[in-house]
């Protein structure tokens, strides 16, 4: 018959197990964070949450030299080309980059129908890999002023009000301060609708925070 070893403690009779007392308290401790986290008004779970993928890092710049050599290309084949900043969506701001265009005439409709062929082509090369789109749908289109509007005014085929934020604030900043903007730094846009022309100017505001471009710009009569 084997002999109890010496060392080992002898059990008190009717006292339970360490290991019984934590299998019991396991359950109890589990209970009061429950309650812990139902009093704090965090509400539980049993199901997992989705908290989508990390945002991605997106450069907002083009190259130099892969800018300067596109420049440089276009220039070279078109004798009327020019470099026109034109300011895409990147990051939930529109930030300019620079583009080499052919134009089709010095008066201000037709720089302002090239700019817009501009905004609706979409970024590729070193402008898609640096995280750049835009908001211009290729559908929209733009004339000049209607009888009443203001000198310089600029009508779209589509109401102000119908445009996506970003979409006007692109369109604002790159109109302001070239030969389709109003010549004092801004620009006169209007819709397809009765509404005024109203005057808008590329402010750091809207270029951070393109959706104030819904109630930027000031009614002229």
């Amino acid at each position: 018959m084997t002999q109890p070893s010496r060392d080992a403690a002898p059990k008190a009779p009717g006292l339970p197990s360490p290991g019984a007392a934590h299998r019991r308290r396991a359950p109890l401790l589990a209970l009061a964070g429950l309650v812990l986290l139902a009093g704090c008004g965090i509400r539980t779970t049993s199901v997992p949450v989705d908290a989508g993928p990390a945002p991605s890092r997106v450069s907002c710049a083009v190259p130099d030299e892969e800018a300067t050599a596109t420049a440089t290309a276009t220039a070279s084949a078109s004798p009327r080309g020019l470099t026109a900043r034109v300011y895409l969506v990147c990051s939930a701001q529109v930030a300019g980059v620079n583009r080499s265009v052919r134009t089709e005439g010095p008066d201000q409709l037709g720089v302002a129908v090239l700019l817009l062929r501009e905004l609706q082509r979409k970024p590729r090369g070193g402008e898609s890999s640096a995280g750049f789109t835009t908001a211009v749908q290729g559908d929209l289109a733009v004339e000049g002023p209607r009888r009443g509007d203001p000198r310089g005014s600029l009508r779209l085929s589509a109401p102000l009000g119908d445009l996506p934020p970003f979409a006007l604030a692109q369109l604002v900043c790159t109109y302001a301060g070239t030969a389709a903007g109003s010549g004092d730094g801004g620009v006169l846009l209007g819709g397809s609708d009765d509404t005024p022309v109203r005057r808008f100017t590329c402010t750091g505001d809207l270029r951070t925070d393109p959706e104030a471009a819904e109630t930027a710009g000031t009614a002229v009569k």
